[in-house]
């Protein structure tokens, strides 16, 4: 059974920093791309951050130069380093976790985890 389990959320001031991780359990973790997306009140879901199997790495613009996405293979965890934290910034964080093979799309989510910036 495939398990990502986020954590880390709290509620911090906006200029503060946060750190997210998420393990990973039931898949072979270092052939999975792992994504963070993030879901605020009465919008749709989006893309955050992404590292590759390889180690490449992809922001969206809106967090470029605050957040840094990294994974440790050897724990089955990603990480998202979250600083200067903005109001902006409050959503659910949610785990993704993705495969791709030729006939077949490998995706996983985690539960979410909730980050509150207050300003």
């Amino acid at each position: 059974q495939v398990q990502l389990v986020e954590s880390g959320g709290a509620l911090v001031q906006a200029g503060g920093s946060l750190r997210l991780s998420c393990a990973a359990s039931g898949i072979t973790f270092s052939q999975y791309d792992m994504g963070w997306y993030r879901q605020a009140p009465g919008k749709q879901r989006e893309l955050v951050a992404i590292i590759s199997s390889g180690g490449s790495t992809n922001y969206a613009d809106s967090v470029k130069g605050r957040f840094t996405i990294s994974r440790d293979n050897a724990k089955n965890t990603v990480f998202l380093q979250m600083n200067s934290l903005k109001p902006e910034d409050t959503a659910v964080y949610y785990c993704n976790a993705r495969k791709l093979r030729i006939g077949r799309d490998y995706v996983y989510w985690g539960q979410g985890t909730q980050v509150t910036v207050s300003s």
